[in-house]
């Protein structure tokens, strides 16, 4: 799993407030600029040269939603957060995609940080990008550090007018946005669910040291998208309370609906933690109880021979005076004696269901 449990923020120490340093990997080439403008009756898509070709749509009164792929060129995000009112600090966060999810409400918009995630088969991991949004009266800006995301459907939507999207307001598209990242967190946990009930019969039966791996890297990613689902719920709930005049009344109970399915993302991640944990534990009692008729074996075959060594031992001196060894028998009297020890342990052990 590629994603980091402990940032490093070390090109920003020292530094003023405000100042735009990108944190985190590149993973585009060129920074990419998509615009969808609609209303009811009108639609207009296009993918724009420049920060300034962005500048009219604030003025518009119709809907504008304003796609930037890509964070690494801060210049560019800089000119539209001053055109568009965007405050320093707010901009300072943005390119930082090491980010807590979190929700800030400063007046003429909505600042919202969320995590995206995915899972790429490919490689077996989890893959996270962030995704802040911008939320005005009529425009929204979400930000995203690569192209490729899981707001197809919602163009689709926008595009051929399905839904309600096109009759509603900006933070009915926030909403729309949001909605589709935290469904795709059912995606994710879908897969991981399927891999902790593979490791579940692997642990049961045929447990190895690949297996405790497994146990690890599963522990891994539910710790990553526990902390990335768990302040989801106060960024939504601050949302479905309609805090922000930017929120309509008509569009909270949208906004609790996308709260109750990340309630059920925490349940299942939190569920899921607890089944990784149990395995853990099931795994060391089964590697325990391995080794533990390994040693009864091991004990069972000394015990049967000790007595059998005390014989030889005996037999085996150098001692003149010992009648048996001048015996013509006593040599197959031995063995005889040997065998009925054995067999006579051998059938109390049975006995006693140690064997």
């Amino acid at each position: 799993m590629r994603s980091r449990l402990f940032y490093r923020k070390a090109r920003k120490s020292g530094l003023p407030p405000g100042t735009l340093i990108h944190v985190g990997e590149k993973k585009v080439e060129k920074l990419r600029l998509t615009v969808l403008d609609y209303d009811e009756q009108h639609f207009e898509e296009k993918e724009l040269e420049s920060a300034e070709a962005c500048f009219p749509y604030r003025a518009k009164s119709t809907i504008s939603w304003i796609n930037v792929d890509g964070l690494h060129e801060v210049d560019i995000i800089e000119k539209l957060g001053t055109h568009f009112g965007i405050h320093p600090l707010t901009l300072e966060d943005i390119v930082n995609t090491e980010q807590r999810p979190k929700i800030e409400d400063m007046g003429e918009y909505l600042f919202i940080i969320l995590k995206m995630v995915s899972y790429n088969r490919t490689e077996n991991r989890v893959e996270e990008e962030q995704v802040s949004l911008i939320i005005g009266h009529h425009v929204v800006i979400s930000f995203q550090e690569r192209v490729g995301d899981v707001f197809q459907g919602i163009r689709d939507r926008i595009r051929f007018s399905k839904g309600r999207i096109r009759k509603m307001n900006a933070d009915y598209l926030a909403y729309s946005l949001i909605d589709a990242i935290v469904d795709h967190y059912f995606i994710v946990l879908e897969e991981v669910g399927d891999q902790i009930e593979r490791m579940e019969d692997e642990v049961m039966t045929r447990p190895t040291p690949e297996t405790m791996r497994a146990l690890q890297k599963i522990k891994r990613r539910l710790l990553f998208l526990r902390k990335a689902v768990w302040p989801l719920r106060e960024v939504i709930g601050s949302l479905e309370r309609g805090e922000s005049k930017l929120i309509m009344k008509q569009s909270r109970p949208y906004f609790r609906d996308v709260y109750d399915h990340t309630i059920q993302v925490v349940d299942m991640v939190e569920t899921m933690r607890d089944m990784n944990t149990g395995m853990f534990d099931m795994y060391l009692s089964s590697i325990s109880n391995k080794m533990n008729e390994v040693m009864k074996v091991l004990t069972i075959i000394a015990t049967i021979f000790i007595p059998l060594t005390f014989i030889a031992g005996i037999y085996g001196m150098n001692f003149d005076n010992m009648p048996e060894l001048k015996w013509q028998w006593g040599y197959f009297a031995v063995w005889g004696v040997m065998a009925l020890l054995f067999i006579g342990m051998m059938f109390y052990f049975k006995r006693k269901k140690w064997l």
